[in-house]
This record gives C-alpha cells, sequence and structure tokens, in this order.
C-alpha cells in the first residue's frame, strides 16, 4: 500500500498539532515544535526541499521562535505574510536553560547557555530583514531594557549542521548564525551549574516549590503564577530582581560574544516595537 496522499488541510498548524502559541497559552512554552524541517506558510507548515536561503539570516532558535504558532503569531503582530523556512539542525556546544527573568508574557522563557562538546538537536530559522527586525522587536533587542541581544555565533566552539535535504542527515556546518542571548545571564540549578529548561509547568512548579518569596509575588501554583504576571511588567520586574537578590542567576558563558544593539537592516528595527517582552 502506498503513502496517504496530503492534501494542503493536511499541512495546517491545527492539523499537524502546532496550532498553539506560548503568547496565547503561556503554560505550554516554549510551545510544540515541528517533527521536522517546513516552510510556515500562514496557518500551513509545508515540505521544505532546501535547507540553505542566501539572502536570510540563519537563528538558531532556543525556545518558542522553534515553535510554528509563536512565529505566526509574532508575524501577524507586524502584519507580515512572506513563509519563514524552518530547517532542523544539529548543534554542539549549546544547551537550553532558563532566562533569569520574568516575561510579561507570563512565562520564564529559554535562553542559551555554553556547553562545550554538548550536541542537541534544534532548528534554524531562516528570516527576511523585515522578520529579523520584527523577531528582534520581540525579542527586545531593540529596546536598552529588552531582555535579549542578538549575537553572531562564533566559529570556534560551536558547529551547527543543517539536516541533508535527502537523507534527513546532518550536513556541511553552516556559518553566519545567530542566536538570542539574555542580558539578565540564566538561572542556576543551586550548584552554579546552567539550569535547563523543562518546559514550562514543570519549571514553574520547580521554582516556586523552592523560593517563598516568588510565591509571595507569583502564588504557589504555575497556574496562579501566569495569571499574576501576564501583563505586568512591574510585577515581572520584581521578580528578575528576586531571581538576582536569591543568587539564583549565572553567566550563560556567551556574553563576551555581545555586540551590543542590533536590528534586522538599518533604520527598521527600532521603529518596531511590543507591548512586552
Amino acid at each position: 500500500m502506498g503513502e496517504p496522499r496530503h492534501t494542503p488541510a493536511d499541512r495546517t498548524l491545527e492539523a499537524l498539532g502546532l496550532a498553539v502559541a506560548p503568547r496565547e497559552d503561556p503554560l505550554v512554552y516554549p510551545g510544540v515544535w515541528p517533527a521536522e524541517s517546513g516552510l510556515l506558510d500562514g496557518d500551513r507548515l509545508l515540505p521544505l526541499t532546501r535547507r540553505t536561503f542566501p539572502g536570510r539570516v540563519p537563528v538558531l532558535a532556543i525556545g518558542s521562535n522553534a515553535s510554528p504558532a509563536q512565529l505566526r503569531h509574532k508575524m501577524r503582530q507586524y502584519e507580515l505574510s512572506s513563509p519563514i523556512p524552518l530547517v532542523k539542525v544539529r548543534d554542539t556546544g549549546l544547551e537550553i536553560g532558563v532566562s533569569a527573568h520574568v516575561s510579561a508574557l507570563g512565562y520564564v522563557s529559554a535562553s542559551p547557555f555554553r556547553a562545550p562538546g554538548h550536541t542537541r538537536e534544534l532548528f534554524i530559522t531562516w528570516l527576511d530583514p523585515a522578520q529579523l527586525a520584527a523577531i528582534d522587536a520581540s525579542e527586545g533587542v531593540t529596546r536598552p531594557s529588552g531582555a535579549y541581544d542578538r549575537v553572531p555565533l562564533p566559529p570556534t566552539g560551536f558547529r551547527v549542521e543543517p539536516e541533508s535535504a535527502d537523507s534527513g542527515e546532518p550536513g556541511e556546518p553552516l556559518g553566519g548564525v545567530h542566536l538570542y542571548v539574555n542580558r539578565h545571564g540564566v538561572l542556576q540549578d543551586g550548584a552554579g551549574t546552567p539550569r535547563e529548561h523543562p518546559g514550562e509547568r514543570r519549571l514553574l512548579t520547580e521554582l516556586l516549590a523552592e523560593s517563598t518569596g516568588l510565591r509571595k509575588l507569583f502564588g504557589s501554583t504555575p497556574e496562579e503564577f501566569v495569571s499574576r504576571a501576564r501583563g505586568d511588567l512591574r510585577l515581572c520586574a520584581e521578580g528578575t530582581r528576586l531571581f538576582a537578590r536569591e543568587g539564583r542567576t549565572t553567566a550563560s558563558g556567551l556574553e563576551k560574544y555581545v555586540r551590543g544593539q542590533q536590528t534586522g537592516s538599518p533604520g527598521t528595527g527600532a521603529s518596531l516595537s511590543p507591548p512586552w517582552t
């Protein structure tokens, strides 16, 4: 029996189980990632026959930027409709940590930390100038008080290998990759080692159990945390300061690569300003 034929409806985010954005439901953060490379085109994730896209910037997705629903949400916010290629890669030298800040979107997000020799699967988003400016703005790159800077990943100590379009096996290393690094550092595990992000519900359960101060601010359950944090910039800033006061933060090991303010293209990024970071 042959493989079933796919109709356009089969490729909708809803049909693929990829439709819920963390911006809409914070406890699903970082959102559902695709099983394979694809082209996000509106409400659909289409098959992708290429793995590199000259003229676009490859950006390593550490958290919800690998969620098609989250990307769709961000692009709609800035009224952008051009497709975004998402390419599965094998990354060496990084791991997914926990940002040392509370987002007014209602969650504690992910941020990379240096992990020499460590290898894992991630996704690259290939962004055109307008898309890059929009994602920069959504991450706070264009504002001094924003949570993230976008940095070029150096070639030494890091390796990003896109999967082959034919075999699915890792191909030639990719240069010119960027990623978002948290300006506040990352949370540590109690022994000084960067903490890995286990998914939002589990993370918030653990953080609240560990900190009386955090419970006073945000309640005792993940649901209470999200409800109180969402949209409350003052409370989220206090939660971020609490992480530092309690000694929960540590360096990601990527700070030395930060070059400062960046935008998608000259004169575009600074004009894009999201309601929250």
